[in-house]
């Protein structure tokens, strides 16, 4: 039996707003994109059956890559870490509030935010503090 698929949640440490990644993953002009984690998941095969990582920008989740594989690194220090390998592709999310936490958090398929309609891509984008109230009170 195949395993239902989890995504990963992650703090976008360093991005002031969706325009900012997005500008990032296409400077790296690559059809993939790589993020270094300190931790392992152990629910990799779960996230490897079409898990995403969920980004969260100024305390909302706004967009999701999907997971392309998990690759081991070790760094100058002689560390094992993870290498979530993710198609560059961001995929805009509705708005959904979080609050800070450390590394990353497993996020269920029932939990995850939807993909916002191919029309609405090109929506003006809001404020992210609006966003975040807007996600608080539960308006999407």
């Amino acid at each position: 039996m195949v395993p239902q698929h989890l995504n990963l949640v992650k703090l976008c440490v360093g991005v002031s707003s969706l325009e900012d990644l997005s500008s990032r993953i296409d400077s790296r002009k690559s059809t993939e994109t790589m993020h270094i984690t300190r931790m392992w998941p152990k629910k990799s095969a779960e996230l490897l059956n079409g898990g995403s990582l969920y980004w969260v920008i100024k305390g909302v989740i706004l967009a999701r890559q999907k997971i392309l594989s998990l690759d081991e690194k070790i760094g100058e220090d002689g560390i094992r870490r993870c290498g979530i390998r993710m198609d560059a592709t961001l995929h805009r999310t509705e708005a959904a509030r979080r609050r800070p936490f450390q590394g990353w958090r497993y996020l269920t398929v029932q939990d995850a935010p939807r993909d916002l309609a191919l029309a609405r891509e090109h929506d003006d984008d809001l404020p992210p503090e609006l966003i975040a109230q807007l996600a608080q009170i539960g308006v999407r």
